[in-house]
Formats: structure tokens, C-alpha cells, sequence
């Protein structure tokens, strides 16, 4: 085991590297449409799927 995790350490790190920033990314994501943010940036005025994004 510790043969094979001296070489490979980096692909392991950024394995782990990128699993970090991808869980960063949902975590934003979920606290955003939380608190009601829209994830495209724009406004819902003309927006054709405004009614399935924001249901009362």
C-alpha cells in the first residue's frame, strides 16, 4: 500500500483536489437557491422557465 501511494501521491492529491472543489461548488450552489438566488445571473422577467424555477 505504501508502495503504490508513493507513486501515485499525485495523482491522489489532485484527486482529492478536485473532489474539494467540486464540493465547494454544490455547497454554493445549494446556499444560493436557498436563499433564492438565480443560478443563470440574469433577471426572471423574460425568461421562458421563470414559472418552473420559482414556485410558490
Amino acid at each position: 500500500m505504501g508502495e503504490w501511494l508513493a507513486a501515485n501521491l499525485a495523482s491522489v492529491l489532485i484527486a482529492l483536489g478536485l473532489v474539494g472543489i467540486i464540493a465547494l461548488v454544490v455547497f454554493i450552489m445549494r446556499r444560493d437557491k436557498k436563499k433564492g438566488k438565480s443560478s443563470c445571473g440574469c433577471g426572471c422577467e423574460n425568461c421562458p422557465m421563470s414559472g418552473s424555477c420559482h414556485k410558490e
